[in-house]
Protein backbone atom coordinates (compact mmCIF):
# COMPACT_ATOMS: atom_id res chain seq x y z
CA UNK A 1 0.00 0.00 0.00
CA UNK A 2 1.76 3.43 -0.98
CA UNK A 3 0.48 4.72 2.48
CA UNK A 4 3.16 2.23 4.17
CA UNK A 5 6.73 3.53 5.39
CA UNK A 6 8.50 1.43 3.50
CA UNK A 7 11.19 3.84 1.08
CA UNK A 8 13.96 5.40 1.83
CA UNK A 9 14.38 9.18 2.92
CA UNK A 10 15.15 11.84 0.23
CA UNK A 11 17.81 14.07 0.33
CA UNK A 12 15.09 16.25 1.89
CA UNK A 13 14.00 14.65 4.66
CA UNK A 14 17.26 13.93 5.91
CA UNK A 15 18.11 17.29 5.55
CA UNK A 16 14.72 18.47 7.49
CA UNK A 17 15.71 16.01 9.90
CA UNK A 18 18.97 16.97 10.37
CA UNK A 19 17.99 20.51 11.48
CA UNK A 20 15.26 18.97 14.05
CA UNK A 21 18.65 17.45 15.57
CA UNK A 22 17.76 14.02 14.56
CA UNK A 23 20.39 12.35 14.03
CA UNK A 24 21.96 8.89 14.46
CA UNK A 25 24.06 9.82 17.63
CA UNK A 26 25.76 7.67 20.41
CA UNK A 27 27.23 9.04 23.89
CA UNK A 28 30.02 6.48 23.87
CA UNK A 29 31.16 7.10 21.27
CA UNK A 30 32.65 10.67 22.52
CA UNK A 31 32.91 8.79 25.94
CA UNK A 32 35.67 5.73 24.38
CA UNK A 33 37.10 8.65 22.43
CA UNK A 34 38.46 10.33 25.19
CA UNK A 35 39.09 7.97 27.43
CA UNK A 36 40.92 6.25 24.56
CA UNK A 37 43.01 9.99 24.47
CA UNK A 38 43.60 10.17 28.32
CA UNK A 39 45.20 6.43 27.84
CA UNK A 40 47.60 7.88 25.14
CA UNK A 41 48.45 10.97 27.33
CA UNK A 42 48.77 8.74 30.96
CA UNK A 43 52.75 7.90 30.15
CA UNK A 44 53.30 11.81 30.00
CA UNK A 45 51.15 12.23 32.92
CA UNK A 46 52.41 9.82 35.41
CA UNK A 47 56.17 11.32 34.29
CA UNK A 48 55.64 14.86 34.49
CA UNK A 49 53.40 13.88 38.19
CA UNK A 50 56.65 11.67 39.33
CA UNK A 51 58.82 14.81 38.20
CA UNK A 52 56.88 17.76 40.13
CA UNK A 53 56.70 14.96 43.17
CA UNK A 54 60.04 14.71 43.55
CA UNK A 55 60.60 18.18 43.05
CA UNK A 56 58.07 19.14 45.97
CA UNK A 57 59.47 16.48 48.08
CA UNK A 58 63.34 17.60 47.75
CA UNK A 59 61.90 21.26 48.39
CA UNK A 60 59.80 20.32 51.93
CA UNK A 61 63.30 18.66 53.01
CA UNK A 62 64.77 22.04 52.61
CA UNK A 63 62.16 23.61 54.29
CA UNK A 64 62.05 21.39 57.11
CA UNK A 65 66.09 22.18 57.88
CA UNK A 66 65.38 25.87 57.61
CA UNK A 67 61.14 25.98 58.27
CA UNK A 68 60.32 29.66 57.07
CA UNK A 69 56.85 30.77 56.40
CA UNK A 70 58.24 32.62 53.00
CA UNK A 71 59.96 29.17 51.82
CA UNK A 72 57.28 27.10 52.35
CA UNK A 73 54.85 29.55 50.96
CA UNK A 74 56.85 29.34 47.61
CA UNK A 75 56.84 25.12 47.62
CA UNK A 76 53.27 25.12 48.05
CA UNK A 77 52.61 27.88 45.18
CA UNK A 78 54.96 26.50 42.48
CA UNK A 79 53.81 23.14 43.49
CA UNK A 80 50.14 24.57 42.06
CA UNK A 81 51.60 26.46 39.11
CA UNK A 82 53.15 22.76 37.95
CA UNK A 83 49.73 21.08 38.26
CA UNK A 84 48.57 22.38 34.80
CA UNK A 85 51.56 21.13 33.10
CA UNK A 86 50.91 17.62 34.54
CA UNK A 87 47.20 17.89 33.63
CA UNK A 88 46.92 19.75 30.79
CA UNK A 89 47.67 17.60 28.31
CA UNK A 90 45.20 14.94 29.60
CA UNK A 91 42.48 17.97 29.69
CA UNK A 92 43.30 18.99 26.34
CA UNK A 93 43.57 15.38 24.48
CA UNK A 94 39.70 14.67 26.26
CA UNK A 95 38.02 17.82 25.51
CA UNK A 96 39.61 17.58 21.91
CA UNK A 97 38.26 14.14 21.73
CA UNK A 98 34.71 15.25 22.54
CA UNK A 99 35.03 17.83 19.54
CA UNK A 100 35.90 15.45 16.90
CA UNK A 101 32.99 12.61 18.21
CA UNK A 102 30.44 15.45 18.06
CA UNK A 103 31.62 16.81 14.93
CA UNK A 104 32.15 12.79 13.12
CA UNK A 105 28.40 12.44 14.44
CA UNK A 106 27.15 15.74 13.16
CA UNK A 107 26.28 16.63 17.10
CA UNK A 108 28.06 20.21 16.63
CA UNK A 109 25.66 21.57 14.20
CA UNK A 110 22.93 23.65 16.10
CA UNK A 111 19.41 23.01 16.01
CA UNK A 112 17.25 25.50 17.43
CA UNK A 113 14.03 23.22 16.56
CA UNK A 114 15.33 20.19 19.65
CA UNK A 115 15.16 23.28 21.77
CA UNK A 116 10.90 23.48 21.22
CA UNK A 117 9.26 21.88 23.51
CA UNK A 118 6.93 19.08 22.31
CA UNK A 119 4.02 18.11 23.80
CA UNK A 120 4.91 14.20 22.08
CA UNK A 121 7.18 14.13 24.72
CA UNK A 122 4.94 14.40 27.56
CA UNK A 123 2.89 11.09 26.17
CA UNK A 124 3.06 8.41 28.39
CA UNK A 125 3.21 6.05 25.27
CA UNK A 126 6.69 7.03 24.22
CA UNK A 127 7.95 6.95 27.87
CA UNK A 128 6.77 3.51 28.23
CA UNK A 129 8.51 2.37 25.27
CA UNK A 130 11.81 4.29 26.20
CA UNK A 131 12.05 2.24 29.39
CA UNK A 132 10.86 -0.94 28.46
CA UNK A 133 10.86 -1.29 24.60
CA UNK A 134 13.57 -2.40 22.37
CA UNK A 135 15.74 0.58 22.61
CA UNK A 136 15.80 0.38 26.99
CA UNK A 137 16.99 -3.67 26.33
CA UNK A 138 19.59 -2.67 24.41
CA UNK A 139 20.45 -0.05 27.00
CA UNK A 140 20.68 -2.53 29.85
CA UNK A 141 22.46 -4.95 27.78
CA UNK A 142 24.89 -2.03 27.02
CA UNK A 143 25.43 -0.74 30.12
CA UNK A 144 26.05 -4.89 31.75
CA UNK A 145 28.46 -5.39 28.98
CA UNK A 146 30.05 -2.29 29.52
CA UNK A 147 30.40 -2.91 33.18
CA UNK A 148 31.87 -6.92 32.46
CA UNK A 149 34.56 -5.38 30.30
CA UNK A 150 35.86 -2.60 32.65
CA UNK A 151 35.43 -5.17 35.62
CA UNK A 152 37.51 -7.48 33.68
CA UNK A 153 40.31 -5.13 32.44
CA UNK A 154 40.44 -3.96 36.32
CA UNK A 155 40.60 -7.99 37.66
CA UNK A 156 43.01 -8.79 35.00
CA UNK A 157 45.23 -5.69 36.24
CA UNK A 158 45.14 -6.48 39.58
CA UNK A 159 45.43 -9.94 39.41
CA UNK A 160 48.84 -9.40 37.50
CA UNK A 161 50.54 -6.53 39.68
CA UNK A 162 49.52 -7.49 42.97
CA UNK A 163 51.63 -10.21 43.19
CA UNK A 164 54.52 -8.62 42.29
CA UNK A 165 53.88 -5.58 44.18
CA UNK A 166 54.23 -8.10 47.24
CA UNK A 167 56.19 -10.65 45.98
CA UNK A 168 58.92 -7.70 45.70
CA UNK A 169 59.05 -6.51 48.97
CA UNK A 170 59.83 -2.86 49.69
CA UNK A 171 59.65 -1.13 46.86
CA UNK A 172 60.93 1.92 45.00
CA UNK A 173 58.80 4.59 44.25
CA UNK A 174 59.91 4.87 40.79
CA UNK A 175 59.45 0.89 40.66
CA UNK A 176 55.80 1.11 42.18
CA UNK A 177 55.43 4.23 39.82
CA UNK A 178 57.23 2.31 36.34
CA UNK A 179 54.70 -1.01 37.25
CA UNK A 180 51.97 0.72 38.04
CA UNK A 181 51.59 2.91 34.69
CA UNK A 182 52.82 0.02 32.73
CA UNK A 183 49.23 -1.99 34.04
CA UNK A 184 47.64 1.06 34.00
CA UNK A 185 48.33 1.76 30.33
CA UNK A 186 47.74 -2.14 29.56
CA UNK A 187 44.18 -1.89 31.11
CA UNK A 188 43.08 1.17 29.21
CA UNK A 189 44.11 -0.03 26.07
CA UNK A 190 42.01 -2.97 26.54
CA UNK A 191 39.06 -1.26 27.90
CA UNK A 192 39.30 1.54 24.98
CA UNK A 193 39.75 -1.16 22.32
CA UNK A 194 36.75 -3.22 23.08
CA UNK A 195 34.59 0.15 24.19
CA UNK A 196 35.08 1.48 20.63
CA UNK A 197 33.12 -1.90 19.43
CA UNK A 198 30.79 -1.22 21.85
CA UNK A 199 30.30 2.36 20.64
CA UNK A 200 30.27 0.95 17.07
CA UNK A 201 27.61 -0.96 17.63
CA UNK A 202 25.47 1.77 19.34
CA UNK A 203 26.12 4.33 16.86
CA UNK A 204 24.83 1.63 14.13
CA UNK A 205 22.10 0.66 16.65
CA UNK A 206 21.01 4.38 16.88
CA UNK A 207 21.39 4.85 12.85
CA UNK A 208 19.39 1.92 12.64
CA UNK A 209 16.61 3.29 14.40
CA UNK A 210 16.56 7.17 12.95
CA UNK A 211 16.73 5.63 9.68
CA UNK A 212 13.77 3.35 10.50
CA UNK A 213 11.66 6.34 12.11
CA UNK A 214 12.45 8.88 9.11
CA UNK A 215 11.31 6.04 6.30
CA UNK A 216 8.66 7.26 3.76
CA UNK A 217 5.52 6.10 2.05
CA UNK A 218 5.66 6.61 -1.66
CA UNK A 219 2.38 8.97 -1.09
CA UNK A 220 4.60 11.21 1.02
CA UNK A 221 7.44 11.12 -1.68
CA UNK A 222 4.87 12.02 -4.15
CA UNK A 223 3.98 14.54 -2.17
CA UNK A 224 7.20 15.73 -1.50
CA UNK A 225 8.08 15.87 -5.13
CA UNK A 226 4.72 17.95 -5.87
CA UNK A 227 5.63 20.54 -3.42
CA UNK A 228 8.78 20.93 -4.74
CA UNK A 229 8.13 21.03 -8.06
CA UNK A 230 4.54 22.72 -7.60
CA UNK A 231 1.25 22.03 -8.45
CA UNK A 232 1.18 20.63 -11.94
CA UNK A 233 -2.50 22.23 -12.78
CA UNK A 234 -0.91 25.86 -11.06
CA UNK A 235 1.99 25.24 -13.32
CA UNK A 236 0.37 24.48 -16.46
CA UNK A 237 -2.07 27.67 -15.96
CA UNK A 238 1.34 30.09 -16.11
CA UNK A 239 2.27 27.67 -18.33
CA UNK A 240 -0.39 29.02 -20.98
CA UNK A 241 -0.58 32.36 -19.44
CA UNK A 242 3.31 32.88 -20.18
CA UNK A 243 2.52 31.20 -23.90
CA UNK A 244 -0.74 33.45 -24.43
CA UNK A 245 1.20 36.84 -23.76
CA UNK A 246 4.22 35.46 -25.96
CA UNK A 247 1.92 34.73 -28.53
CA UNK A 248 0.27 38.50 -28.20
CA UNK A 249 3.78 40.07 -28.42
CA UNK A 250 4.29 37.60 -31.39
CA UNK A 251 1.14 38.96 -32.64
CA UNK A 252 1.84 42.79 -32.08
CA UNK A 253 5.26 42.42 -33.87
CA UNK A 254 3.05 41.33 -36.92
CA UNK A 255 1.99 44.67 -37.74
CA UNK A 256 5.40 45.91 -37.87
CA UNK A 257 6.88 43.19 -39.97
CA UNK A 258 8.35 43.89 -43.20
CA UNK A 259 6.47 40.61 -44.97
CA UNK A 260 5.00 37.31 -44.05
CA UNK A 261 5.95 34.00 -45.97
CA UNK A 262 3.42 31.43 -45.81
CA UNK A 263 3.28 27.91 -47.51
CA UNK A 264 0.47 28.92 -48.82
CA UNK A 265 -1.95 28.17 -45.47
CA UNK A 266 -0.26 25.80 -42.96
CA UNK A 267 2.55 27.90 -41.91
CA UNK A 268 3.32 31.96 -41.54
CA UNK A 269 7.08 33.24 -41.23
CA UNK A 270 6.76 37.11 -40.48
CA UNK A 271 10.18 38.77 -41.15
CA UNK A 272 11.32 42.33 -40.27
CA UNK A 273 14.39 44.23 -41.70
CA UNK A 274 15.66 47.38 -40.11
CA UNK A 275 18.69 48.54 -42.03
CA UNK A 276 21.50 48.99 -40.10
CA UNK A 277 20.96 46.72 -37.30
CA UNK A 278 22.07 43.15 -39.08
CA UNK A 279 20.37 40.78 -41.06
CA UNK A 280 16.34 40.49 -40.75
CA UNK A 281 14.95 38.79 -37.99
CA UNK A 282 11.82 36.53 -37.81
CA UNK A 283 9.16 38.41 -35.56
CA UNK A 284 6.78 35.95 -35.33
CA UNK A 285 6.22 32.40 -36.57
CA UNK A 286 3.06 29.63 -36.40
CA UNK A 287 1.50 27.07 -38.09
CA UNK A 288 -2.10 26.13 -38.33
CA UNK A 289 -4.40 27.93 -36.15
CA UNK A 290 -1.53 30.73 -35.00
CA UNK A 291 -0.37 30.93 -39.09
CA UNK A 292 -4.22 31.73 -39.84
CA UNK A 293 -3.66 34.62 -36.90
CA UNK A 294 -0.53 35.76 -38.48
CA UNK A 295 -2.21 36.22 -42.04
CA UNK A 296 -4.88 38.01 -40.75
CA UNK A 297 -2.78 40.25 -38.77
CA UNK A 298 -1.11 40.94 -41.46
CA UNK A 299 -3.94 41.93 -43.90
CA UNK A 300 -5.35 44.10 -41.11
CA UNK A 301 -2.01 46.33 -41.15
CA UNK A 302 -1.07 46.10 -44.81
CA UNK A 303 1.87 43.66 -44.05
CA UNK A 304 2.52 42.02 -47.64
CA UNK A 305 1.84 37.74 -47.93
CA UNK A 306 4.68 36.14 -49.97
CA UNK A 307 3.91 32.42 -51.10
CA UNK A 308 7.12 30.48 -51.11
CA UNK A 309 6.58 26.94 -49.54
CA UNK A 310 10.12 25.70 -49.71
CA UNK A 311 11.85 28.60 -47.51
CA UNK A 312 8.64 29.12 -45.44
CA UNK A 313 9.40 25.50 -44.25
CA UNK A 314 12.83 26.28 -43.53
CA UNK A 315 12.67 29.65 -41.90
CA UNK A 316 9.86 27.70 -39.76
CA UNK A 317 12.25 24.92 -39.05
CA UNK A 318 15.47 26.70 -38.57
CA UNK A 319 14.84 30.13 -36.98
CA UNK A 320 13.35 30.88 -33.88
CA UNK A 321 10.98 33.94 -33.01
CA UNK A 322 13.67 36.70 -32.50
CA UNK A 323 16.29 35.00 -34.08
CA UNK A 324 18.40 36.81 -37.17
CA UNK A 325 17.79 34.51 -40.22
CA UNK A 326 21.15 32.85 -40.83
CA UNK A 327 23.66 33.20 -43.58
CA UNK A 328 21.90 30.07 -45.90
CA UNK A 329 18.52 32.27 -46.30
CA UNK A 330 20.19 35.73 -47.18
CA UNK A 331 20.04 35.22 -51.12
CA UNK A 332 16.54 34.05 -50.68
CA UNK A 333 14.95 36.56 -48.26
CA UNK A 334 16.59 39.25 -50.37
CA UNK A 335 15.12 38.36 -53.26
CA UNK A 336 11.52 38.42 -51.36
CA UNK A 337 12.54 42.04 -49.75
CA UNK A 338 13.36 43.03 -53.26
CA UNK A 339 10.05 41.74 -54.71
CA UNK A 340 8.21 43.78 -51.44
CA UNK A 341 10.08 46.73 -52.34
CA UNK A 342 8.95 46.72 -55.85
CA UNK A 343 5.48 46.34 -55.18
CA UNK A 344 5.46 48.73 -52.36
CA UNK A 345 7.35 51.28 -55.24
CA UNK A 346 4.49 50.96 -58.05
CA UNK A 347 1.86 51.40 -54.78
CA UNK A 348 0.33 47.76 -55.12
CA UNK A 349 -0.27 47.54 -51.21
CA UNK A 350 -4.14 46.95 -51.96
CA UNK A 351 -2.81 43.20 -53.67
CA UNK A 352 -1.45 42.39 -50.39
CA UNK A 353 -4.52 40.90 -49.44
CA UNK A 354 -3.66 37.58 -51.08
CA UNK A 355 -0.13 36.01 -51.01
CA UNK A 356 2.23 36.81 -54.48
CA UNK A 357 4.66 34.46 -55.78
CA UNK A 358 8.38 35.79 -55.91
CA UNK A 359 9.25 35.94 -59.76
CA UNK A 360 11.53 33.34 -60.76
Amino acid sequence: MSGEKTEKPTAKRLKEARDEGNIPFSRDVGAWLSTGAGALTIPHTIEAGKTLGQRTLGRIAEVAAHPEPGRALRVLTDTFAGIPTVLGPLAVATVLAVVVAGAAQGTLRPAPKKLKPKFSNLNPVNGFKQHWGPQAVWEGAKSLLKTIVIGGAVWMVVKDLAPELIGQGLLSTTAVLAMTKAAVVRMLAVTVLIGLVIAAADYAMSRRRVMKKLKMSKQDIKQEHKNAEGDPLLKGAIRSKQMAMSRNRMMADVAKADVVLVNPTHIAVALRYEPGSGAPKVVAKGAGAIASKIREKAKENDVPLVKDIDLARAMYKGVKVGQEIPPEFFAAVAKVLAFVMSLRSRGSLTAFGEAHTVPA
